[in-house]
């Protein structure tokens, strides 16, 4: 079964984090980050749960992203199945589930990247339609630090 995330979800999804995408955070930052994210219209954050159990074993997030130079569409913050329910297509049906959700806004793009070491998510990520029209290198600066 594919839902809205609930505030309950927080700690598994913290733990997915950590595990299948390498980003552990305390707690209190997934707890802050959901309050900003559900309240705001224009994050969609979707999970898949075990009809069996309950128990959540992926997420999708994703954002309207508005730039100059396109028309509207969403921008994938992060996907992730935990390991154990890898090779059941619970991510393509999170994908599915978001698509859906994008044409019900009238937005027809969507967007998303990938760490280039991932060859099994870039796979999948074709598998289900997505291409890659360009290489690029992603910039970040934390701006805690002086330089």
């Amino acid at each position: 079964m594919i839902r809205p995330i609930k505030r309950e979800d927080l700690a598994t999804i913290a733990e997915i984090n950590a595990i299948e995408l390498g980003y552990s955070v305390p707690k209190e930052v997934v707890e802050k980050q959901f309050n900003t994210v559900i309240s705001d219209s224009n994050h969609i954050v979707l999970v898949y749960v075990d009809d069996m159990n309950q128990e959540v074993l992926g997420y999708v997030h994703a954002e309207k992203y508005n730039t100059l130079y396109s028309d509207e569409l969403l921008n994938v913050l992060g996907l992730a199945v935990t390991t154990k329910a890898h090779h059941r297509g619970i991510g393509k049906q999170l994908m599915q589930a978001l698509e859906d959700k994008a044409r019900a806004r009238g937005i027809w793009s969507i967007r998303l990247n990938s760490g280039e070491e991932r060859h099994e998510a870039h796979r999948f990520y074709e598998h289900i339609g997505y291409v890659s029209p360009k290489k690029q290198k992603k910039y970040f600066k934390d701006l805690r630090n002086k330089l």
